[in-house]
């Protein structure tokens, strides 16, 4: 599965390179943000667009998985 790193971007950038990398891969792809805006805009904009997503907390960042 494919993993971005998105880590020290303010939104809407983690956003938007989300929404890049699934049309490269719509069946899913793991996300790693680093604050807790983030993490929620990407979450939102997944569940919009039909994925089921899990978080987990690794460190100081989050780890979305997103699947279709």
């Amino acid at each position: 599965m494919k993993r971005i790193d998105t880590c020290g971007m303010s939104c809407p950038q983690p956003v938007l390179m989300t929404k890049k990398s699934l049309e490269e891969n719509p069946e899913g792809l793991d996300i790693i943000v680093d604050n807790n805006t983030a993490k929620g805009n990407v979450e939102r904009f997944l569940k919009s667009a039909g994925y089921k997503t899990a978080v987990r907390e690794e460190d100081d960042t989050f780890l979305i998985e997103a699947r279709k």
